[in-house]
């Protein structure tokens, strides 16, 4: 079986031995009750859903070297014997608690409406790793009520009968076996020590080519240069570019915000994006803007960076999650502390390969 294949992403490819806190704050036991009371999940076909694997909810390092060094009997044999010891919280765990937070809201907004998160568990671990996933979700009082455990077979199937609107993996193959079939997806990247984010507001922060937009554009400057790609920028401002991977994700983001703009909540949103790009403002912005006007979606930050580091910015903005389709602004933004995910789709990809 393989769990994930290998070792939880960092900045510099290296893994971590935790995500915050003592030893003897990871050996605190668990009472594994089972709280009552707990909303109820919406029907999958009303919800948003995003679907985390375990590596990147919880940090699973030192269960996955077991597996990797003395296999499959051992590996189950350690997480029996842990099964009242809780994981640590890894990189998605403040994304996950943010949704949850909007959730809150909109109940109170919206109490029969369904148009809510759904976080949906998603992992190849065995069934008998479960007992202590379930613990400590309740643990840590996450809202957490769908779990897919495929036994070493890969989840991606499972995606699309979710519904699933964002997949966030430690995996890189399964990341792109997800955008393969058409569902939004990133490999998430762990940084060696994580900022403090927003516990009232979800910050979500995209770049623009090959993330929200297609690579047309990118391609373009690949092929020919800065030069010639500005001349096809202007030449084209006014045709919108194609949608990329995480253009659905903006539009269900959008779609919950106006539910609160609606109730008159536009400065006091618990949403707010970004669109981090390093795009020139007067070069090459237009086009950019345009787009994603004539798809009815607003943006509430563009930073256009022409070309300076993203990881300064980013710094400020404290995003929960930021997403890019070149691995040295993912480098970058965890370098300072921001969870980055990488979208390996697109022209970039296939020439990092080269």
């Amino acid at each position: 079986m393989n769990l994930n294949n290998g070792e939880t992403p960092t900045v510099r490819g290296q893994s971590r031995n935790g995500a915050g806190g003592s030893l003897e704050d990871k050996k605190t036991l668990m009472k594994p009750s089972t709280p009552t009371r707990k909303p109820q999940p919406p029907k999958p076909e009303n919800a948003i859903t995003i679907a985390v694997s375990s590596r990147v909810l919880f940090n699973m390092e030192r269960e996955q070297q077991i597996y990797e060094q003395q296999g499959m009997e051992e590996y189950l044999k350690y997480q029996l014997e842990h099964e009242s010891e809780p994981f640590s919280p890894g990189p998605a765990f403040s994304f996950v608690k943010a949704l949850e937070a909007v959730n809150s809201r909109l109940r109170e907004l919206y109490p029969h409406s369904e148009e809510l998160f759904d976080v949906v568990l998603v992992t190849n671990n065995h069934a008998y790793v479960g007992l202590r996933l379930i613990n400590t979700i309740n643990h840590h009082h996450l809202l957490i009520e769908r779990f897919c455990m495929t036994g070493g077979n890969s989840p991606i199937g499972y995606l699309k009968a979710y519904h699933t609107n964002l997949y966030l993996s430690a995996d890189s193959s399964k990341v792109r076996e997800a955008l393969a079939e058409g569902i939004a997806a990133a490999t998430m990247f762990t940084p060696e020590k994580m900022k403090e984010v927003s516990e009232t507001q979800l910050r979500v922060a995209f770049d623009g080519d090959a993330v929200l937009f297609s690579d047309e554009s990118e391609r373009i400057f690949k092929a020919h240069g800065l030069d010639k790609f500005f001349e096809h920028e202007k030449a084209h401002e006014n045709k919108p570019l194609d949608h990329g991977p995480l253009k659905g994700f903006l539009e269900v983001l959008g779609k919950l915000q106006r539910k609160f703009f609606e109730k008159g909540l536009r400065m006091d949103c618990p949403i707010r994006t970004y669109l981090v790009t390093a795009r020139s403002a007067a070069s090459s912005g237009t086009r950019a803007l345009k787009t994603l006007r004539s798809w009815g979606l607003e943006i509430d930050e563009a930073l256009f960076l022409a070309g300076a580091p993203k990881g300064p910015m980013l710094e400020k903005i404290r995003p929960h999650i930021f997403f890019d389709d070149q691995m040295f602004h993912v480098e970058g933004a965890a370098e300072l502390g921001t969870v980055a995910c990488h979208v390996p789709y697109g022209i970039a990809q296939r020439q990092a390969k080269k």
